[in-house]
């Protein structure tokens, strides 16, 4: 079994799409972000980072503790390994998987949350800052187009396939409305995003956390011995 700790974010969402993917069993404990749950020590035993998402595994593959595991790309990394999917195996394209993935969790997710915060919640419309994140964010979604040209996924052979590198770079574009980003003229990121969407596991992990009540997270941290 798996708890995650979530919320309804993008950087959450790529964990819930991922176990929706694989079609393990796992416990959604909602982090309601609002009330600083993310900052109690008992999550932070779990998460140093004060953030969502994190898991802990309490099936561990070395048959030990239960183990938290915290950082997005991280754990989907950790997923795909223990359960054999949606990573490859051949050195050269598993290689190119992690460059993907990692060019999400410093570039995509960081620039575009940016022009959230200014374009959507900063306390004054400073718009050097506005147009320096959204700018940022348009160029990486450049990349992703001219990527995607000629393929369904960003890495593989061929048309390429499924791996945790379109998992992982699909929350954020698929919210970019909300950073005021457009991606009418980018048709194959915006192929490729209706086409993820679409999957059936992605429209449930999207789904999560739903209407669960908030963790207690104080409650479940006594439960388990965090190492």
């Amino acid at each position: 079994m798996i708890d995650l700790f979530t919320a309804p974010t993008p950087n959450g969402h790529k964990a819930s799409i991922m176990l929706e993917e694989l079609g393990v069993p796992y416990t959604v404990h909602r982090i309601d972000l609002g009330s600083g749950a993310q900052k109690t020590p008992e999550f932070l035993a779990i998460n140093p980072n004060g953030r969502i998402p994190a898991i802990v595994d309490h099936a561990p593959l070395d048959g030990g503790a239960p183990f938290p595991i915290f950082e997005s790309g991280a754990i989907l990394i950790y997923l795909a390994e223990k359960y054999g999917r949606f990573l490859p195996t051949d050195t050269r394209l598993r290689s190119e998987v992690i460059q993907w993935t990692m060019f999400q969790m410093g570039g995509v997710g960081p620039m575009q949350g940016q022009a959230n915060v200014f374009f959507r919640y900063w306390h004054e419309k400073y718009q050097p800052a506005i147009d320096r994140y959204q700018n940022e964010t348009k160029r990486l979604y450049r990349v992703l187009e001219a990527r995607l040209e000629g393929r369904d996924y960003l890495v593989g052979a061929g048309r390429g396939e499924y791996t945790i590198a379109d998992i992982i770079n699909f929350t954020w574009p698929n919210i970019h409305g909300w950073a005021g980003v457009a991606i009418d003229e980018q048709p194959n990121l915006s192929r490729w995003r209706a086409a993820i969407h679409d999957r059936p596991a992605v429209q449930r992990g999207l789904a999560v956390p739903g209407d669960v009540p908030a963790a207690d997270v104080v409650k479940f941290a006594q439960a388990i011995v965090v190492r």
